[in-house]
């Protein structure tokens, strides 16, 4: 499972001419899950997006996590994030989990999430979304959990 995390000054997601979710202060999430992801993966992500200090201090320093600044979570489920460009220039999106695995994960995921951050909007998984963000920085991290094998 991959993650981007973009520290923003506020994000939304539109679809269909609709504003589906929006957010103030905080993170858009872009969300990957791959045909291998379980919910150890999501239970490493979430704990890792929620904990991640990417947030100044007063002293400028980055230090802060969404939680300790009461930030606000924009989930956007994203299988393009496992589009693979080796061969050619055409992505194949082989790795990316089909909707029966990847659907319960991305809902785990966000109600996971609700545990931890008051304020979660989302997208709609599948859908032709519209994403825009004031990026905060820019400040974007990239976490994919089969980097760390040792939280399996």
């Amino acid at each position: 499972m991959k993650v981007v995390v973009q520290r923003v000054k506020h994000a939304s997601v539109t679809i269909d001419g609709r504003v589906n979710g929006k957010i103030n202060n905080g993170f858009l999430v872009l969300l990957g899950v791959s045909s291998t992801d379980t919910k150890q993966d999501v239970d490493y992500l979430v704990k890792k997006v929620t904990n991640l200090r990417i947030f100044t201090d007063e002293k400028d320093k980055m230090n802060l996590s969404l939680k300790d600044i009461n930030g606000e979570l924009l989930i956007i489920s994203q299988f393009t994030l496992y589009g693979n460009c080796k061969d050619g220039n055409r992505p194949s999106f082989i790795e990316a989990a089909k909707p029966d695995i990847a659907i319960p994960l991305y809902e785990y995921f966000i109600a996971e999430c609700r545990k931890q951050i008051p304020i979660v909007e989302t997208g709609i998984f599948g859908a032709d979304m519209k994403v825009e963000l004031l990026n905060d920085g820019p400040v974007t991290i990239i976490i994919d959990s089969q980097d760390i094998s040792s939280h399996k």
